[in-house]
């Protein structure tokens, strides 16, 4: 079973904002939304470009290279040139501090 990567302080990132960690070798971009926290892997599935940098519009991110967008709750993709889905990763905050696991292969 993957372990929980503590991410951030819950109180550090403002909505809209992200950062970007590593998880077992893999970068993955946490977001903060109205509605909580998300993380994706920061890979777009159209061309392998990092997506964290991209404009974040309500709930989707844009990428930075050739304007595919993805829903950051699920990383479905929503517009050409992408129609993979981006990886998800479980998010929980726990006293205070966002946590991340990437369970796809447990």
């Amino acid at each position: 079973m993957s372990d929980w990567i503590d991410v951030v302080a819950e109180n550090a990132l403002a909505v809209g904002e992200h950062v970007v960690v590593d998880v077992d070798g893999v970068d993955v971009a946490v977001f903060k939304l109205e509605d909580g926290f998300y993380a994706l892997e920061d890979t777009c599935t159209h061309d392998g470009a990092e997506i964290a940098s991209g404009v974040l519009e309500g709930n989707e991110i844009v990428c930075p290279r050739h304007g595919a967008r993805f829903c950051v709750r699920s990383g479905k993709a929503k517009t050409a040139p992408a129609y993979e889905d981006i990886a998800s990763l479980t998010v929980k905050v726990e006293a205070g501090r966002i946590m991340v696991c990437d369970s796809r292969w447990d």
